[in-house]
Formats: structure tokens, sequence, C-alpha cells
């Protein structure tokens, strides 16, 4: 236990001025997913699933920039703490260049192969084509959304949280509005469906690029450094030693979801469209949990950055107490709103039956989702231990939750619930080691040269 006595009135101010503006950003941006399926859902059950399952293209190229901004935060967080603002320039470099150059790749995936995407995840002929249509429009979004997610990061490590929550809310309440016009047909607009939603996504992500630049030329932030294609040897080692562990655990992370989207999307459009609105559920039940872990990176990084290591560990270990409390509020929420979800979202008796089962199984998984993000993506990543969230996701993920999906859905037709509380299992299983490894302290060191 740390010995370091700390400033509650002081801690606990800095981690809700971080965490919820944050965990609101986090629930805005889950508001465009929560937005698409209560639309596409009263166009049909058919384009509300078909979207669902195209958006999860975007998923994976969400984490592998994930992973780049990741590595730039933990390494910004220290840098800032330590009050290096020529640094931060290179590492926000590093970052825009990586993302660049993968979202050129799924926008042009998106654009000359999206029916071999699309079947990834079903064998609908059916909605393979709504899900391609869906996918040649938004891949232009994915193209930008890559750039704009650096900026954005770079605000939350620079004390600019607020001025990114307001970006990202405009754009995403932006989004909404746009869906409604585009899906339904508006103000001369023929109604699009599926398209529309994808028009509407394509808009809102050029919006908020646009404010991102006139915000980032202010004063008081950070922008690329003008040798935008030169950096210092020492830094680039250390960004691709923290984005090598980051980008494996994210796609990882990343395919697995996606595995467990098109292992539950095989056994049938019911299955496959509870599945799609338990994910958005969780997702938004998820964001406060988001937001505190993204607070917790920035709030031992600062610390540790700053050469101030005790304080660093005694935040980490309050932060991780924290984690279970957020856990188990989770859980109760997750229970709380199914009688009101079912009656919101229009489904036929079975994928209604099937969100119930696939609801209660969540609140079990909630506990470990929320324990885990806030202590492995927060308090460990802050200090640069992204080894360990690897390693834990390949062996509890790959070794044991994906394998059993697998072999339940398709070698021993297990029940969909069955195979649903498979894909929990990694969560749920890392929750004894991952409270093993903080009390290891390898989390708490210095990264800054």
């Amino acid at each position: 236990m740390s010995a370091y006595k700390i400033d509650k009135k002081v801690f606990y101010s800095k981690l809700w001025s971080l965490a919820l503006p944050i965990a609101f950003q986090s629930l805005m941006g889950s508001a465009v997913a929560v937005g698409d399926a209560l639309m596409l859902g009263n166009v049909g059950q058919t384009e509300m699933t078909a979207v669902s399952l195209a958006t999860q293209i975007q998923f994976v190229q969400f984490l592998i920039i994930f992973g780049a901004t990741s590595a730039g935060s933990i390494l910004g967080a220290q840098y800032f703490g330590k009050g290096d603002h020529v640094t931060l320039k290179k590492i926000f470099n590093l970052m825009i260049r990586f993302s660049s150059v993968v979202s050129l790749v799924f926008f042009l995936a998106c654009m000359f192969i999206p029916d071999l995407l699309m079947m990834i995840f079903t064998d609908s002929e059916t909605l393979i084509g709504i899900g391609s249509d869906y996918l040649r429009i938004a891949g232009f979004s994915y193209l930008i959304n890559g750039v704009s997610q650096c900026y954005l990061a770079m605000m939350k490590v620079t004390d600019h949280v607020k001025v990114s929550v307001v970006i990202s809310c405009t754009a995403v309440l932006g989004n909404i509005g746009l869906n409604a016009v585009f899906i339904f047909g508006m103000f001369g607009i023929p109604a699009m469906g599926a398209r529309g939603a994808a028009v509407a996504t394509l808009i809102a992500r050029a919006i908020e690029l646009a404010l991102c630049f006139i915000v980032s030329s202010g004063k008081g932030h950070v922008r690329p450094d003008l040798n935008f294609f030169k950096s210092k040897k020492g830094l680039t080692h250390d960004f691709i030693k923290q984005l090598l562990p980051l980008l494996g655990g994210s796609l990882l992370w990343g395919v697995g979801f996606t595995s467990y989207t098109a292992i539950i999307g095989h056994m049938g459009e019911d299955a496959a469209a509870a599945n799609s609105v338990t994910g958005v559920m969780r997702e938004l039940i998820s964001c406060l949990c988001n937001g505190i872990g993204n607070a917790a990176a920035i709030m031992v990084g600062n610390e540790l950055g700053a050469g101030d290591l005790e304080k660093g560990k005694a935040y980490g270990l309050k932060l991780k107490n924290i984690s279970w409390i957020i856990g188990a509020g989770s859980s109760l929420v997750v229970i709380a709103v199914i009688p009101l979800l079912k009656l919101i979202v229009k489904l036929n008796d079975e994928s209604a039956q099937y969100l119930t089962g696939m609801m209660l199984i969540t609140a079990f998984y909630m506990i470990g989702r929320c324990v885990n993000t806030i202590t492995i993506n927060g308090v460990l990543d802050g200090g640069g231990d992204t080894v360990f969230d690897f390693v834990s996701l390949f062996i509890t993920m790959w070794c044991i939750a994906v394998p059993l999906a697998i072999l339940g859905a398709f070698v021993f037709n297990w029940h969909v619930y069955a195979v649903y509380a498979c894909t929990c299992l990694d969560e749920v299983g890392k929750i004894p080691w991952v409270m093993a490894r903080v009390r290891k302290y390898k989390w708490v060191r210095n990264l800054t040269r």
C-alpha cells in the first residue's frame, strides 16, 4: 500500500473535471449509434442490423487509431506533467502520421471491396447489399476521422478537455439531426434509409475536423510541429515501444469483438438484431468507466512524468478501488433499462426474448469491463505498462473466449445465450490477474527523457 496521503479534495476535483467531460463525450458518441438504431429500427429491422454489422469496420479502424492516440496520450501526459511542450508537438506528429496511413487503408477497402467486408459478418445477401451501400459512403468519413481523433486526444492531455468535448458534441448533435433528415427524408431531400445514415456521418465528421483545425489555431493549444516528417530518434523509439503492445491489444480486442459479432450474426437475423441492440447499450452504459479510465491515465501520467512517483502510485491504487464501485453501479443500470429498451426498440418476439437474456448476461460482464477499463487502460497504461494489456487479452480472449464461442456456435450447437456468455468471459476472467498486476507496481515509472 502506498504511504502517500492523498488530498481527497484535490484528487476528486481533478478526477471529475477530467472524467465527466470525457464520459459525456463518450456518451454523445454512443448516442449516434443509439440514434442510428432507433431511426433505422423504425425503417426496418433489416436496415438496422445491416448498418450495425457494417459499422464493425469503423470499430476496427477506431481501435487501431486508438492504439496510436493512446500511445501519444501516455507519453503526452507525462511530458505535459514535465512541462515539455516542444516534445508534445513531435508526439502529435507521430500520432497523425500513423493514423493517416491507417485511415487511408480502411477508406480504400470500403470503396473497392465492401461486399467482402460485409461477408465477414453475415451470409445474408440482403444485409450484405445494404451494408455495402452504407460502407461506400461512410468510407470517406473514416478517412477524416483518423486525423480528428489525434487532435481530440492531444486536447485532453493538455488541459483542453472541455473544448474537445464541445467539438465532439457539436459533431454528434449534428450527426443525429442529419440522420433524421437523410434517413427519413426532410426539407425536400428524399428518404435514403441506411445510405442516409452514412451521409450524415460523413458530414458530421467533416464538421468535427474543421472545428479541430479552427480551435487548435488558438493560443495555448498544441499543434503539429512544422517539421512534420522529422522527429527525434529517441522519441520515435519511445512512441513505437508504447504503440506496439497497445496496437496489438487494440487489434486483439477489436478483432475479437468483431468475431463475437460475426459468430452471433451467423446464428440468425433475430440473434444478430438482439446482439446489435445489446452492443449499443453496453457501450452507452460504459461511458462513465471510459471517462474515468481516460482521466486515470492522465492523472497518473502527469504525476509520474513530473517525477512524483509516490503520488502517482497512490492515485493509481485509489482509482483501482473506485473501478469496483463503478462496475457494480453499471451492472445495476443494465438490469434497470431492460424493460424500457424493449418498449423503445421495435423487435419481433424472438429477438426481444434474446435481448432480455443477453442484457442479463451483460450485467455480470459490466463489472469486469469497468474494473479492467479503469485499471488497465487507466492506471497501468498511465505508467507505460502496456504489455500486460496485450498478454492478458491474448490469453483470456483468444485462448478462451473466442474458441469457446466458435465451438459453441458451430460445433456443439449451443443456445444463443450460452454462446453470448462465452463472448463475455474475457473481461470477467481477467479480474484476479489484473488485481495482482497492480500490486507489482511495474507501472510506477517516469517515461520522459
